[in-house]
C-alpha cells in the first residue's frame, strides 16, 4: 500500500518534512479512492440531501429519517466487491458485518438487510456460479448468525462480471430519536476500542478495493466472526441506554488509520493513541500493521473517566475486549505512539481530506451507435421461447437466493421477499417498505435514462405496497475513473439521479461510490444500485388471492423501447436500441393514481412492469397466484407496435393491477381525474397464461408447467 509519487510530495509538503513509515501507511489507506472518494466528492454534492424527515449530525456513517411519534429509521449501503471476488463467502459476510456497524454507529438497532448481487454467465461460466452461489451463503450464514432479516433485494447475471462479483448489502435500523448519539467530544475524554481482536487480515483493504483487480489477494480480505458482532451490538445499546457514548464510528475501511482521522476531523478534535494498548491477535504486529489492519467486528467509541467503569462492566458482561486506546487532545492532531516513541504525528484536516481530483470526461466512442438496431430472426413459436426466457437466470425466481435467508426473525417482516418491495413493521403503528433496483443493461445503452430508470423501478416496487417514497440510497459502482470515458459515464447517471431525486423530492440519505470495477475483459458496465425508503400510515397493501373474474389494468403505455432489454439479448444475443425513457411528469401521475387506489382499498394486488417486459409480469402474477389469464394485447395503451414489442418493452412507469370488476368503475373515475393512462387487458381465470391477438393465442401456457420452470431453473442451475 502506497502513495503516488505526486500524493508523497504533496504530503511532505504539507508537513514540512519527510513522513515516516507509518505516517505513509495512515495516510495511504486514508487517500485511496475506496476511503476518500477523491475521484467522486466533489461531484457527489450536486445530490439533494436534506428534506423534512432528514436528521443530520456529523460524523453519521449512515442516513437518518424521522418516522414521526419519536422514531427514525437509518439506513447505509456498502460494497464488498473486490474481497467477495476473490473469497466469496468472507467478502460477501464481512460487507453484512461492516453496513451493520454503520447502522449501530448512530446508536440504532439494525432491523434488516438487503443485497445486490451481480455475476457472470452462470450458465456458462462455473467460476461464476461458484462465485454467486458462496456469496449467497456468506450473506445468509452472516445475517441468520446475528438474528437479523434479510428481507429482499435483486440479483443479476452478465457476461461483463465475468471472474469478478459485486456484492451490496443494504442495512435499515430502527429506534427512538432521543437515543440517537450525538457525536461530541471534548479534551480528556478517553478513546475506547471495543470488539474483535486486530490481526493480519485486510492490511491493505482500501487500497485493494481502490485498484484493478489483478491478483488474488488474500491477505486483503477479512474474517467474519458473526458470534462477536452480535455482541457488540448488544453491548452497544446498552451503553447507549446507559448514556455512556459520547462518539462512536465503526472500524471499516482504513481500520485505525481511518477511524481515528475522521472522528478527530468531524470533532474538531485531536487524538493521541497508543499502538501498544491495542488488543492484537498476533503478538509481533508492529505499529503499521496494527494501524491499517481491517480486521473485523471492531467499533471505536470516545467515552470519559467517570462512564469508563460501566462501560467496560457491560463489555465484561457480554464476553467483549475493551481496550483505553488513547485520549482526546485539542491541538486537531492525530499522534500515534508505540509506548513513548511517536510513529505518526499529523494534522487530522491532512489525514481525513484527501485532495479533490478534477478527472477529465468524455462520451464514449460506443455510444455514437448503439440505439441503431439491427433486424432480428423472427420468433417462429412465442409459447416455446417463453418458457425459455422464464427459465434464463435474470428472468427466473430468485426463490432460491432469498429461501436461504431468514427473513421472518425479528417479527418485523410482514411483507416477505419474493414481492415487489419487502415491508416492515415499526413501532409507531407504521411500515416501512423498501427496494434496491439496478439495470447495468439500461445504464450501458444510455447511463443517464438508464439510471432514471433504475430510480423510478424501485419507486414503483415500493408503491406497489402503498408505500410513500421518502429517501434514497445509491450505490454508484463503475470502472477505472481515470478512464474519461467511464468517468463521464459516472457523471451522466449523477446527473440523472439528482435530477430525479429533485423532482419527486426523494432526498439522498447515504451511499456509496465503488470505483475501479474491472475484469481481465475491461470495465464493468455502469451499476448504479438505487435504494429506496417507503412509509406506509395506514396499512400495507396485502396480495390477496386472485380468483377466476378478477380484472387485470395496466397503468401506463408500452413504447417502442427496446434498448437494454432482456428480451434482445437474451433471446437475441444483441445488445443495443433505444432504451426505456422516463418521463417526470407521467411516472408521478401513474403512482399517485395507484397510491391513491390502494388507499381506497380498491387493489388485491399490484405489480410493477419491468425486466422482461409485460410478458414476464403477467407470468409473474399468474405463477404466484396459480392461476391462468386470458391478455388481449391489442387493448395495451400506447403507441401500435409488433408483438414482440408490445410483449417484451421494458417501458417505465407502468403497473399491473388486480382488482374485482366491480371496482372498474371507480378505477375510472380516479383515472379520469389524474389524467393518467390505463386500459383493463385481461380476466383471470384457468389454468393457462395466453396473450391473444386478433383472436389467436400468441403465447399459451399452463400455468403449473411455467411455475415449476420458473421456480426450480435456478437452484437447478446452480447445483447442477
Amino acid at each position: 500500500m502506497s502513495l503516488e509519487p505526486q500524493e508523497l510530495d504533496e504530503l511532505t509538503s504539507k508537513i514540512g518534512r519527510k513522513p515516516t513509515s507509518t505516517e505513509l501507511q495512515i495516510v495511504a489507506a486514508e487517500w485511496s479512492e475506496h476511503c476518500s472518494y477523491k475521484s467522486s466528492k466533489k461531484h457527489l454534492k450536486m445530490l439533494p440531501m436534506k428534506g423534512p424527515l432528514v436528521i443530520s449530525e456529523k460524523g453519521y456513517d449512515s442516513g437518518v429519517l424521522d418516522v414521526g411519534d419519536g422514531y427514525v429509521i437509518t439506513a447505509h449501503i456498502e460494497s464488498h466487491n473486490h474481497p467477495s471476488a476473490v473469497e466469496p463467502y468472507g467478502g460477501a459476510a464481512t460487507g453484512v458485518g461492516g453496513v451493520i456497524r454503520d447502522i449501530l454507529s448512530t446508536g440504532t438497532r439494525p432491523i434488516a438487510l438487503f443485497d445486490g448481487l451481480r455475476f457472470g454467465n452462470i450458465e456458462k461460466d462455473l467460476q461464476a456460479r461458484w462465485l454467486f452461489k458462496n456469496a449467497v451463503t456468506g450473506i445468509a450464514d452472516y445475517g441468520n448468525c446475528l438474528g437479523i432479516p434479510t428481507i429482499g433485494g435483486e440479483v443479476e447475471f452478465d457476461e461483463c462480471y465475468s471472474n469478478y462479483a459485486l456484492v451490496d448489502v443494504a442495512a435499515i435500523g430502527f429506534g427512538k430519536k432521543k437515543n440517537l448519539i450525538k457525536n461530541h467530544a471534548k479534551k480528556g475524554d478517553l478513546v475506547v476500542l471495543l470488539g474483535g481482536s486486530t490481526g493480519r487480515d485486510g492490511i491493505g483493504g482500501s487500497q485493494f478495493a481502490s485498484d484493478s483487480l489483478e491478483s488474488e489477494n488474500r491477505s486483503a480480505v477479512q474474517i467474519p466472526d458473526p458470534f462477536i458482532e452480535k455482541l457488540i451490538i448488544e453491548a452497544i445499546l446498552e451503553a447507549r441506554n446507559q448514556n455512556l457514548i459520547h462518539a462512536m464510528k465503526d472500524l471499516g475501511g482504513g481500520g485505525l488509520s481511518c477511524a481515528v482521522s475522521e472522528t478527530a476531523d468531524a470533532l474538531s478534535i485531536g487524538i493521541e493513541m497508543d499502538v501498544n494498548k491495542v488488543h492484537t491477535r498476533e503478538s509481533d504486529m508492529n505499529p503499521d500493521e496494527i494501524m491499517v489492519s481491517e480486521s473485523q467486528e471492531r467499533m471505536l467509541i470516545v467515552t470519559n473517566n467517570e462512564k469508563l467503569k460501566k462501560l467496560q462492566e457491560i463489555c465484561k458482561k457480554f464476553r467483549i475486549t475493551c481496550s483505553v486506546i488513547g485520549h482526546v487532545t485539542s491541538n486537531n492532531m492525530m499522534h500515534v505512539k508505540k509506548g513513548k516513541k511517536t510513529c505518526a504525528n499529523l494534522p487530522t484536516d491532512v489525514v481525513a481530506n484527501a485532495t479533490l481530483l478534477d478527472r477529465p470526461s468524455k462520451k464514449p466512442a460506443y455510444l455514437e451507435n448503439i440505439e441503431k438496431e439491427k433486424k432480428l430472426k423472427p420468433i417462429l413459436d412465442y409459447t416455446k421461447m417463453m418458457m425459455k426466457f422464464i427459465a434464463s437466470p435474470n428472468i427466473a425466481s430468485k426463490i432460491w437466493v432469498y429461501g436461504q435467508y431468514d427473513h421472518e426473525v425479528g417479527i418485523r417482516t410482514i411483507v416477505k421477499p419474493g414481492k415487489d418491495a419487502s415491508v416492515l413493521r415499526l413501532d409507531n403503528g407504521k411500515f416501512l417498505a423498501a427496494k434496491i433496483d439496478g439495470n447495468p443493461k439500461h445504464c450501458y445503452i444510455n447511463p443517464r435514462e438508464g439510471v432514471i430508470g433504475c430510480f423510478e423501478e424501485a419507486c414503483r416496487n415500493v408503491v406497489c405496497t402503498g408505500a410513500k417514497p421518502i429517501g434514497m440510497l445509491d450505490h454508484l459502482q463503475f470502472g477505472n475513473p481515470e478512464n474519461p470515458e467511464i468517468f463521464w459515464t459516472f457523471l451522466e447517471s449523477l446527473k440523472g439521479i439528482t435530477d430525479f431525486a429533485k423532482y419527486f423530492e426523494i432526498p439522498c440519505v447515504g451511499g456509496k461510490v465503488s470505483l475501479y470495477n474491472e475484469t481481465p475483459s475491461g470495465p464493468i458496465k455502469p451499476t448504479p444500485i438505487i435504494g429506496i425508503l417507503g412509509l406506509i400510515d395506514k396499512t400495507p397493501l396485502y396480495s390477496q388471492k386472485i380468483i377466476a373474474g378478477d380484472c387485470l389494468v395496466i397503468i401506463g403505455d408500452t413504447k417502442n423501447e427496446m434498448g437494454g432489454s432482456e428480451y434482445f439479448e437474451y433471446i437475441h444475443k444483441f445488445i443495443g436500441g433505444k432504451c426505456p425513457v422516463v418521463n417526470f411528469q407521467e411516472s408521478k401521475t401513474n403512482m399517485n393514481l395507484v397510491l391513491d387506489m390502494i388507499g381506497k382499498d380498491l387493489l388485491k394486488t399490484a405489480h410493477d412492469c419491468s425486466k422482461g417486459g409485460l410478458a414476464v409480469a403477467i407470468s409473474e402474477l399468474c405463477m404466484t397466484h396459480e392461476i391462468g389469464c386470458n391478455v388481449s394485447l391489442e387493448k395495451v395503451p400506447g403507441p401500435k407496435l409488433d408483438v414482440d414489442r408490445v410483449l417484451f418493452s421494458e417501458s417505465h412507469s407502468r403497473y399491473l393491477l388486480v382488482l374485482e370488476k366491480k371496482n372498474l368503475k371507480k378505477l375510472e373515475e380516479l383515472s379520469k381525474k389524474s389524467k393518467a393512462s390505463y386500459k383493463m387487458i385481461g380476466v383471470f381465470g384457468g389454468e393457462n397464461i395466453r396473450f391473444n391477438k386478433e383472436n389467436k393465442h400468441v403465447i399459451d401456457l399452463r400455468v403449473d408447467k411455467a411455475q415449476k420452470t420458473w421456480f426450480n431453473s435456478l437452484r437447478e442451475l446452480v447445483h447442477g
